[in-house]
């Protein structure tokens, strides 16, 4: 084989890989994106949204039902406000909650809506009234530390 024809397969190699790591971290970081055309929109309110991002996902029961579109800070009532792009195949009773949880212990943040018993729907635009925030760690590794610290003091 001519040493041209060598030199042609590996930079062909070496491109299929590089594509191949670019896919794969597209796909960990979870930014693929809900179609557009067949989506709604709902909001939920958080008095802290920790480290919430702009297209983190939206899960109930583990499955990905939409995607974090914007987080606006609420200047009238200083919360934060989330707007939700749901696939419009998922449909949640307007009891339903929307709390912020964390993959494992340090993972990414994402909202995990818990559907109620409630016959009426959330229709686009809806908000949802039950809302639980995120726990930020640092706040609760102090927490923690402060009552160790009026304990022993006590003693």
């Amino acid at each position: 084989m001519k040493r041209g024809m060598i030199d042609f397969w590996v930079g062909l190699f070496a491109v299929a890989g590089i594509a191949a790591l670019l896919f794969l971290s597209l796909r960990v970081s979870s930014q693929t994106t809900l179609p557009a055309s067949d989506s709604y929109e709902l909001t939920a309110n958080f008095d802290n949204v920790g480290g919430l991002k702009v297209r983190a996902p939206v899960k109930s029961a583990g499955v990905l039902v939409g995607r974090v579109s914007s987080i606006t800070l609420d200047t009238e009532r200083y919360v934060a406000r989330v707007k939700l792009s749901m696939d419009s195949r998922y449909h949640f009773s307007k009891d339903a909650s929307a709390e912020i949880l964390t993959s494992g212990l340090l993972g990414e943040q994402y909202i995990g809506v818990t559907s109620g018993a409630d016959d009426k729907m959330l229709q686009a635009g809806n908000n949802f009234t039950i809302t639980s925030s995120a726990i930020v760690l640092e706040q609760l590794i102090s927490r923690v530390l402060f009552n160790k610290a009026e304990t022993a003091a006590e003693k």
